[in-house]
């Protein structure tokens, strides 16, 4: 199987295509990647993997065009996914997220209406929900700039299929969490300031909740999606360990025993206070979660304290910066 893997140097991109190589082999899968090598995006998510890597944008029709005929599938993870930035900059959330997404329909639509495409959505599509989880048939209502991009990438997908009949089908999932991780998102952000001797800023009184799911299990859920997703169909994927904000942070600074780091600072606006998705659909297809959050949070933090090659080139002021969405990036 050939498969075009949109923002494959990104943190859960990258993590997708060495899953697909490890698990199927690189004999029985052809990863070709495309990204911009914007600021998420790094060569060294993937430095081992034997894989053709295409720079460019997904915005651009020519050139998505000409990979799109080659390839039995898409999986689309290229976007810019970080609320603080969205809350700065919406531009570059539309131009990615939107017409990106749009461009890879016209693509399909016009020279490859075989291939296959599954694109990677955001929980946050739904907005905060106080009690109970959402379902994939439930109301949008995203709250910042990026989860109405997303949201609204999902519409067009929808109605490709039913007007274009594409083969294409959503997933959305919770908030991600594992190696590669940009390190601007609160996890790594937390490990490498508490490395640092930093305090560790926490929006608010930490009392934020996010269901939180180990990448690789993030990547077998795609994979299966890829092979057994129907048409048309949204699947949700969620961990089922809903944890605050300050139950994530206490744990990764217990870990590394780095007590007394927090620190709570203005919180965002439109910060939403709860994610809880259903995901019994894809469970129906005998997926589920191989990582506990106690099991994958350890690895995290492991992984991050002995790979700072990885992570220390990319650690700006700018993005350790306690209240990032005060910035203009």
């Amino acid at each position: 199987m050939k498969i075009l893997v949109t923002g494959g140097l990104g943190f859960i991109g990258s993590n997708f295509a060495r899953y697909m190589v490890e698990e199927a082999g690189a004999d029985a899968v052809e990863i070709v990647v495309v990204d911009a090598l914007r600021y998420g995006s790094n060569q060294n998510n993937v430095k081992d993997l034997d894989y053709k890597l295409v720079k460019g944008d997904i915005s651009d029709y020519g050139l998505i065009a000409e990979f799109v005929k080659e390839v039995d599938a898409i999986v689309n993870f290229a976007a810019e996914t970080h609320v603080d930035r969205s809350i700065s900059n919406p531009y570059s959330f539309i131009e990615s997220n939107v017409i990106g997404t749009y461009t890879i329909l016209e693509a399909m639509q016009k020279v490859n209406h075989e291939a296959k495409l599954v694109h990677v959505g955001t929980d946050e599509v739904y907005g905060d929900i106080e009690k109970g989880s959402f379902k994939e048939d439930d109301m949008l209502k995203p709250s910042s700039p990026y989860s109405a991009s997303k949201a609204s990438a999902d519409m067009f997908i929808l109605a490709y299929v039913r007007t274009y009949g594409l083969n294409a089908v959503i997933t959305r999932c919770t908030n991600n969490y594992g190696m590669h991780q940009f390190p601007e998102k609160l996890i790594p952000k937390t490990i490498i300031r508490a490395k640092l001797g930093m305090k560790v800023p926490i929006y608010g009184t930490g009392k934020n909740v996010r269901d939180w799911i180990y990448v690789k299990d993030h990547c077998e859920a795609i994979s299966l999606v890829l092979d057994e997703g129907e048409k048309g169909e949204i699947y949700n994927i969620s961990s089922g360990e809903e944890k605050t904000n300050l139950e994530v942070v206490s744990e990764i600074l217990r870990i590394m025993d780095k007590p007394g780091l927090i620190e709570f600072v203005e919180d965002r606006p439109g910060h939403d206070i709860r994610y809880s998705l259903d995901s019994s659909k894809i469970r129906g297809l005998s997926w589920k979660p191989k990582h506990s959050f106690k099991e994958g949070i350890r690895k995290a933090v492991e992984w991050y304290m002995e790979n700072e090659w990885w992570w220390k080139p990319l650690v700006t002021e700018r993005v350790l910066h306690s209240t990032p969405w005060k910035l203009r990036w």
